[in-house]
């Protein structure tokens, strides 16, 4: 396993590997670019095949906060910390607390919050030995779940690609396949079933399904079905790298857009989709929901400040569509353009008063 000739590094700024033995810890920290702030990034836990799994998972996500938060008009920095373990039966207290201890003596260059595989309840776990985690229950000064906002700022994104392709000013009617009713995907079916969307949905867990059924009216398809089913919207929801050699030409939608992270497997499949006529919003604007709205707690939460900038989502986007399209290029290119703007912007201004 490399570290600075891994294809994902991108210059990270520090990568750290963090072990407790006595209480079971296997964890990295990747804090990949603080030009506009401390490096802020969920702690996910997943049982990696291996650790180069995991540090993959880690530059990959890392990385991708850094143009989350830029994109959508955040000082902060982007950073990511995966622990190593299934969080069904490997997580502890004692585990959590340890990577507290981990990001603590990160000084606050890095500041941590739930995400695949934790909860609210483990941040209060961590935040037993650091300060520097948000996402918080509200008894400890936090603003719980963040998964319903993250689920907003994706409809609003949504509603964006939707107006952009069709010039529709509604998603009634349109038929979304949803991949992944976990927590943000769950509440993205719940916000597009009262706009009177129809849903085709997909998930590891039958039970999540069912309910989907159930709940929604929405029609069941198997996982590995999901690519293929003939929707206008394709919404990835669980996982990254979903968009890879084998999915993207089975694709039968006229737009991609969802939460999940990461979910080009490499750049050149945004251009793909393109080729293919396929509308992609570009994973780390349309998901900025629940980064915007834990960072909030580090200054105080302010719920209007909190909605213009969610609601602000679909602004971002339409005028990343608009540029893509005029001239010709990507979308992702468009998306990335536009936060390595910001950050040379920001590079340059710190270069000036160092000067």
């Amino acid at each position: 396993m490399t570290v600075f000739l891994h294809e994902a590094f991108c210059d990270h700024e520090q990568v750290v590997f963090v072990s407790d033995e006595a209480a079971g810890l296997k964890a990295i920290i990747a804090i990949h670019d603080t030009t506009l702030g401390p490096a802020l990034g969920g702690c996910r836990m997943y049982p990696y095949a291996d650790e180069e799994a995991a540090l993959r998972d880690a530059l990959r996500l890392s990385r991708g906060m850094t143009y989350k938060a830029a994109a959508c008009g955040l000082d902060l920095g982007g950073g990511k910390a995966v622990i190593i373990g299934d969080p069904l039966s490997q997580k502890t207290p004692s585990l959590l607390e340890a990577m507290g201890r981990a990001v603590e003596r990160l000084a606050g260059r890095y500041i941590t919050a739930e995400d695949v595989g934790t909860t609210v309840a483990d941040a209060a776990e961590i935040r037993k030995a650091t300060r520097h985690v948000v996402g918080l229950p509200v008894a400890l000064g936090g603003t719980g779940d963040p998964s319903p906002t993250t689920a907003l700022g994706v409809f609003h994104g949504l509603a964006a690609a939707v107006r952009h392709r069709w010039g529709a000013d509604s998603l009634a009617g349109q038929h979304v396949a949803v991949q992944g009713l976990g927590n943000v995907g769950w509440h993205l079916c719940q916000l597009l079933h009262e706009a009177g969307a129809s849903l085709t949905v997909s998930d590891v867990q039958a039970s999540r399904v069912a309910k989907a059924v159930a709940t929604f009216a929405a029609r069941a398809v198997a996982p590995e079905s999901i690519y293929a089913a003939e929707v206008d919207i394709f919404a990835p929801c669980a996982m990254g790298a979903v968009l890879n050699d084998d999915t993207v030409t089975r694709l039968r939608c006229a737009i991609v857009a969802g939460a999940a992270n990461n979910q080009l497997a490499h750049e050149e499949h945004g251009e793909v989709l393109r080729s293919r006529s396929i509308l992609y919003a570009p994973d780390f604007v349309i998901n900025a929901g629940g980064m915007i709205r834990v960072a909030s707690e580090r200054d105080g939460y302010d719920q209007d400040l909190v909605d213009r900038g969610v609601a602000g989502i679909g602004h971002t986007l339409l005028a990343i569509l608009q540029s893509a399209e005029a001239e010709d290029v990507p979308t992702q290119a468009a998306a990335l353009r536009l936060a390595q703007t910001r950050l040379a912007q920001a590079r340059a201004a710190r270069a000036l008063r160092a000067a």
